[in-house]
């Protein structure tokens, strides 16, 4: 196996889907966890560790959704989606949309100074969370981890 043939690195027996998605589930979670606390206790230092954490969120979220529809592509070669890994994907696009919302949100509120982040922000981190959690455990049911498949 040559280390520069990108299909057999997808397509390894740790295809980097499979590592890449620990990132932005991390970086997300964290960051509602401290935007939770911002908004209990208003410190400043809150608000910047949840800014951080959801832009490293947001651009950790594109690779890792290339990475699965490269494995998708080359392991499956193309073949039409069904069941579980159908609803992994809705899931997951939908769950990459929502994050990408959230980022969007904060960026907008921290470049207009004048701009107070929204209070039904928490309602859709929520949401995402929600999101992100059925589509790791479809994830984890589709690789083995949580049962056969």
């Amino acid at each position: 196996m040559s280390p520069f043939d990108l299909k057999s690195v997808v397509l390894a027996r740790h295809a980097q889907h499979v590592v890449l998605i620990h990132f932005p589930i991390a970086l997300f979670t964290t960051a509602v966890a401290f935007d939770f606390l911002w908004q209990w206790t208003q410190r400043e230092e809150f608000a910047i560790v949840t800014y951080l954490n959801l832009l490293l969120a947001a651009a950790t979220t594109l690779p890792t959704v290339v990475s699965g529809l490269l494995a998708w592509r080359w392991a499956l070669e193309g073949q039409q989606l069904k069941g579980v890994l159908l609803v992994h994907l809705l899931l997951g696009t939908s769950a990459t949309a929502v994050v990408l919302f959230v980022a969007w949100i904060h960026t907008i509120a921290r470049r207009a100074p004048r701009t107070a982040l929204p209070g039904y922000r928490l309602a859709i981190e929520f949401t995402a969370v929600m999101l992100i959690a059925a589509t790791a455990h479809l994830g984890g049911i589709l690789t083995g981890v949580n049962g056969p498949y």
